[in-house]
Formats: structure tokens, C-alpha cells, sequence
């Protein structure tokens, strides 16, 4: 199967649109492996084993394993995902954005090292930082397309006067995502929970993709909100499903040896809190 089709089958299977962002660090870890960074693969494949009925996807950060130098675990937690929730998808957070042999490289990194389903990307360099990783037929590309981070109006919220209806920078990367750019099917979309009117938008212009959706939980974006904007259930307005994640209330759930539980319950409830939204 190739992303698209794994995200819309572990939908269905975990009846969910919750991710979980694994965001390990140390300085949280519970009891004796709080700081030690060695600990990593253990404490992300605890949440992943508590939590792995119940995803659309899970989202490991390459920061947080590359600035402890633990690149070597999250291969290790990368396999493990695939041997134990072999139908989960997993979307590797990394946010590259660059052109020619540097992105074919990063394209290699992503797919082939860590054998991720999805990676992310800023598009920002136009479609040729793009490009290489649609090579991969059977791998998703993420878009950031209007992120919620305080200075995302810089430069998404723009209008490009040279453009006919002179549309927004988000809403013109939308429509590229969904036509000329999408030449295999293969390209998604991050709109942050913290907008949901853009994640409207970015709906309408762009309704067959998949939106990856940051925000839910610890940073304070509405799960209701958020389904009401992004979700389209009627047949014939939408095939795109959402990917709402959730990294740091799911993680950090409890600093206890109750940890793993801590977590599924918190996943548990969001994943419900989503899907009751579907209902409202």
C-alpha cells in the first residue's frame, strides 16, 4: 500500500484521526530515566505499544532523536513500529527544504535509513525541493502550508499580487498541493489547530489531501474546532483525511512508572473527543 492508502485504512481499522508525535526528551523521562538519553527507544516504544490501536499515524521529531545523538534509536524505534503496528503509517517530522542532490540525499535519509512512510517538508524553495522525494511512489510528502507558530503570517499570510485573485501564500501552496505539484497523489498539507478558519480553507482548496493538523493539547488548538474545519465525512466533498497530532499531553501524561497507561488513557480520550466531533 502507499500512504495515502495506509492512512485511510489505519483510519479505519483504529476508527480514529489522532497521531501521536513522539517528542522524546529525557528531562521528562519518568523515575530513573529521567536525563538519560539512552533510554529514548524505551520510553518511545513503551507509548507506542500503549497507544498503537488507537492512531492514524504516529510522528517521531528527527530533532529530538538527532540532538541526543540518537539517531541509532530511532532506526531501532522505526522498525519496531513497523513490527508491531505494521498498518500504523509513520510521518517522520523533519521539515527539510532544499534543492537538488541535498534533497535526493534527504529523500534517501527519510525512506530508505529510516524507512519512513511520510516526511515532512518546507516547500519554500519551490517545487524542484519537492520533487525528489515523489520519486518514491509509495511515500508521502507533507507540506507546511499554514503553520501556527506566531511568526507563520510572515510570510503565509502574504498576498502574491502577481497572482490572478492575488491569493494568499498558503491559499496559493494549497491549490498548487492539490493540482499541478500532486503529480502521483502523493503530497499533504500542515495547517495548524490554532487556525481553524485557514484549516477551512485549506479544505476548500485543497479537499482530496490528506491535513497534517499540529496543535491539539498542549498547545491549546480545539479538537472539536479543528474536526468541524478539516473533516469531511458526506460522500463526494472530501476523500483527504486528517491527522490530528498530539505529541507532549499524550507523552508526558504522567511522570510516573504509570506512564505507558498515563499516556493510552490521554489517547484514548482525544481520539474520542475527535471522533464525537464528527457527530456535532
Amino acid at each position: 500500500m502507499n500512504f495515502i492508502e495506509m492512512l485511510q485504512q489505519a483510519e479505519k481499522l483504529n476508527n480514529s484521526m489522532l497521531c501521536v508525535g513522539l517528542d522524546p526528551e529525557p528531562s521528562r523521562f519518568p523515575g530513573s530515566w529521567r536525563g538519560d538519553a539512552s533510554r529514548i527507544y524505551d520510553f518511545c516504544s513503551a507509548i507506542v505499544d500503549a497507544t498503537k490501536d488507537l492512531v492514524i499515524a504516529f510522528k517521531p521529531q528527527i530533532a529530538y532523536f538527532a540532538a541526543q545523538r540518537a539517531e541509532d534509536q530511532l532506526e531501532r524505534l522505526m522498525a519496531h513500529i513497523k513490527r508491531v503496528a505494521p498498518n500504523v503509517p509513520v510521518i517522520l517530522d523533519a521539515k527539510r527544504g532544499d534543492i537538488g542532490s541535498t534533497a535526493e540525499q534527504y529523500a534517501r535519509e527519510a525512506f530508505e535509513r529510516y524507512q519512513a512512510d511520510a516526511v515532512t517538508l518546507s516547500p519554500f524553495m519551490g517545487f524542484d525541493s519537492i520533487e525528489p522525494y515523489l520519486r518514491y511512489p509509495d511515500k508521502g510528502a507533507i507540506l507546511l502550508c499554514r503553520t501556527s507558530n506566531a511568526g507563520g503570517s510572515d510570510l503565509q499570510n502574504q498576498r502574491l499580487a502577481d497572482i490572478p485573485g492575488q491569493p494568499l501564500l498558503y491559499e496559493h501552496l494549497a491549490q498548487l498541493a492539490q493540482t499541478a505539484w500532486n503529480r502521483n497523489g502523493q503530497l499533504g498539507l500542515v495547517v495548524g489547530a490554532t487556525f481553524p478558519a485557514e484549516i477551512e480553507r485549506v479544505r476548500e482548496l485543497a479537499p482530496d489531501l490528506p491535513l497534517l493538523i499540529p496543535g491539539v493539547g498542549a498547545q491549546g488548538g480545539d479538537a472539536r474546532a479543528t474536526v468541524h474545519a478539516g473533516w469531511r465525512g458526506q460522500a463526494g466533498r472530501t476523500t483527504g483525511p486528517i491527522i490530528v497530532n498530539s505529541s507532549r499531553a499524550v507523552l508526558y501524561a504522567s511522570a510516573g512508572e504509570d506512564f505507558a497507561a498515563a499516556a493510552r488513557a490521554v489517547a484514548l480520550r482525544t481520539r474520542d473527543e475527535l471522533n464525537q466531533a464528527r457527530q456535532a
